[in-house]
């Protein structure tokens, strides 16, 4: 993780072939781009989301029942191809622009937000929900499987876009589901398994009544505990849980500021790393974390650390920009290709504007970018050679269009509201 003061970047085509200090090199017929002094880092990883749900942001925030009073009547009668385009693209907007160049996705009908994410030219792994609570988008576990090889066979060989199969969480699915999602899973290495895990009480009681076990134990019977299983929260585990999960080799997506809001804790984050497990930093849903950025994350992320250590010295920011970048591309087992600026890899980059005066001086870029900076502060950000925004304007996608689409759905949400608290 070094910081180079004048350093320069050489990109052909889709790849970084060279980087270095001091003057840069003259290249006969490259474009040249002085950055005056900003910072250039690797694109950010977000590697838990549900982007279609920017529709469901603010929306019955003082309401204890909001799920089963809005939230889920409101998916069974709204939640379309249509508006999962509509929010997702809405979503893709508000990563690119906060410097997220790759985000991991689980959601309904995911084939559209795949396509989403390819318009938008992000990198993205779009996860096909599968639950026994009667999702929008399939009937039955059959039909969720059935909407998995669909997403896997438009996907299979993109460049940016992976298809991703997410049984939903343990009480959701149970022990059957998930062991028939591993065999799926071996039969399809290419096809990354997402869950979320052990994160409310009410799943630990649940796992505890109908199998006697906890959450990282139930998905170890059922066959999924796995190298490569990206596993969201990870608030409810223990030292055996901590030991069994990095034996099986999986990786974890940390949501500080989600788990905080609902009261639900705070993760063992360190403990975790210091046994091998890869944390990246994620945002969860726009209905549970409100943002899509990281810059809202850095934060919580080391401070709460910090405050379960009584200490200053745990997560320091150094550690969370790494789980921004490289580590979160390991999560998402990209880390080859991705999440640091090296030569062979992939050209996703961000600049981050330092002329605001919050930002000065700079004793540390690390803590800069931890505790100071917000995304109105990246300016230019590029996935594969690309550029998908230059001085904060998206070049992918048509701001205005995806703004009247998505607050059309949300007048519908709206009315429906409205009907649910008149009926009482």
């Amino acid at each position: 993780m070094p910081v180079v003061d004048k350093g320069w970047i050489r990109i052909d085509g889709q790849t970084i072939t060279a980087t270095g200090s001091g003057p840069a090199p003259a290249i006969d017929g490259a474009e040249t781009i002085d950055c005056g002094g900003d910072i250039v880092m690797p694109g950010m990883v977000n590697p838990h989301c549900h982007m279609a749900m920017t529709l469901f942001r603010g929306l019955g925030e003082d309401v204890d029942d909001r799920l089963y009073r809005y939230v889920l009547p409101l998916e069974r009668k709204f939640v379309t191809r249509e508006m999962v385009r509509a929010g997702t693209a809405l979503a893709a907007i508000e990563l690119i622009q906060a410097g997220v160049t790759t985000v991991a996705d689980m959601y309904y009908f995911e084939t559209e937000v795949g396509r989403v994410v390819d318009q938008a030219g992000m990198r993205g792994v779009v996860g096909q929900t599968i639950a026994d609570f009667d999702p929008p988008d399939h009937t039955d576990i059959d039909g969720g499987f059935a909407l998995t090889e669909e997403l896997a066979a438009e996907f299979a060989g993109h460049d940016r876009v992976t298809a991703s199969i997410a049984p939903h969480a343990p009480y959701s699915t149970d022990i059957a589901v998930m062991n028939r999602v591993s065999r799926w899973a071996d039969d399809h290495p290419d096809v990354p398994v997402q869950i979320h895990l052990a994160e409310m009480d009410s799943e630990m009681e649940w796992c505890a009544k109908h199998h006697g076990l906890r959450p990282v134990e139930l998905v170890e019977k059922a066959g999924l505990l796995r190298p490569g299983l990206i596993c969201a929260h990870c608030l409810h585990v223990n030292a055996s849980d901590i030991e069994k999960m990095a034996h099986a080799r999986v990786c974890v997506a940390h949501n500080a500021r989600s788990n905080a809001k609902a009261g639900r804790g705070i993760a063992p984050v360190e403990a975790m790393r210091t046994a091998g497990i890869p944390v990246g930093v994620a945002t969860d849903g726009p209905m549970s974390g409100n943002t899509l950025d990281l810059f809202s994350q850095f934060g919580p992320v080391s401070m709460f650390q910090k405050l379960a250590g009584h200490s200053r010295k745990p997560m320091p920011a150094v550690e969370v920009i790494r789980m921004a970048t490289i580590e979160g591309a390991r999560v998402l087992g990209m880390d080859a290709r991705i999440g640091s600026l090296e030569p062979g890899k992939q050209a996703d980059l961000v600049r981050i504007d330092l002329s605001a005066p919050r930002l000065q001086p700079i004793y540390d870029t690390y803590a800069t970018l931890v505790f100071a900076a917000m995304p109105a502060d990246v300016c230019d950000v590029m996935v594969a050679g690309r550029w998908l925004m230059r001085d904060r304007e998206v070049l992918t996608l048509e701001r205005r269009k995806v703004l009247r689409d998505a607050l059309q759905v949300a007048a519908h949400f709206k009315a429906e509201m409205t009907r649910i608290d008149a009926a009482g």
